[in-house]
């Protein structure tokens, strides 16, 4: 079968929270289609997993890609317009930066639920706000791409802060395509399955089986789950021309998960 990869060169992409995990993947696949990425992120090099860059990662970084120390839930601190201008101004916004409040509701701390909103809900309004008025400044259309997940639409044991700050990136990905449709701008968002990776505690991309193996999650029809490598090529697409009439979507990728 023949591979997603598009041609981004003369674009400037920002990938939020794209030090590591799928933020990572979506840098790097967006770089080898030729565009110029920013990566925001708390922490400014990359994670690599435990495991040594390669050649080509650091060829990569060295050529196509500019790191800035972020965090989402700190308005002061998010990924200005002056940054991107240097390179002719944001064409892509992926805001994938997340956090993970995870636990029973009768234990989850109030304060671990504003953090996950903060980064989660906030993080994406004010990525998609930023990008959307360079655009607009601009008079570019040009597309925002963020980051939900199978918790936007299916409630999961003991994710309820979690399911609440995704279940309003969808709407804060679906109102913000309803009002920027006007301008050319689209907005969509990957909803990502079970991934393994370092976001979650005990996760890694060196173990790739355990959404298959883990007696409190439902079962992947695929029967594994998900590496960040999986999901890179759906934000290529719906950051893409042959996207150009999909707004205001949720793509799945999750092995079928949610169609059980």
């Amino acid at each position: 079968m023949g591979r997603i990869t598009g041609d981004f060169a003369g674009e400037t992409v920002i990938v939020t929270g794209g030090a590591s995990g799928i933020g990572r993947a979506v840098a790097r696949r967006f770089g080898d289609a030729g565009a110029t990425v920013l990566v925001a992120d708390l922490d400014p090099e990359p994670n690599t997993g435990g495991t040594r860059r390669t050649k080509r990662s650091r060829r990569l970084a060295e050529r196509r890609r500019s790191r800035r120390r972020t965090s989402p839930s700190r308005p002061t601190s998010r990924p200005s317009s002056r940054r991107p201008a240097s390179f002719g101004g944001v064409d892509v916004m992926v805001n994938n930066a997340g956090y993970h409040a995870g636990g029973p509701l009768l234990d989850l701390d109030v304060a671990e639920l504003r953090r996950a909103l903060a980064v989660n809900v906030e993080g994406v309004f004010v990525g998609t706000q930023v990008a959307a008025r360079d655009m607009i400044d601009r008079d570019e259309p040009g597309s925002v791409v963020n980051t939900a997940s199978i918790s936007s639409e299916v409630a999961q044991f003991e994710q309820v802060g979690y399911d609440a700050s995704k279940g309003a990136v969808k709407m804060v990905t679906r109102g913000s395509a309803l009002e920027l449709a006007e301008y050319g701008i689209r907005v969509n968002a990957v909803a990502p399955g079970q991934i393994a990776t370092e976001f979650v505690e005990g996760w890694s991309e060196e173990a790739p089986a355990k959404a298959a193996s883990d007696d409190l999650l439902k079962p992947v029809p695929l029967g594994r789950a998900g590496v960040p490598d999986d999901l890179a090529a759906a934000y290529l697409y719906l950051a893409s021309e042959d996207a150009s009439y999909v707004t205001g979507e949720l793509l799945f990728v999750d092995g079928g998960w949610q169609v059980l």
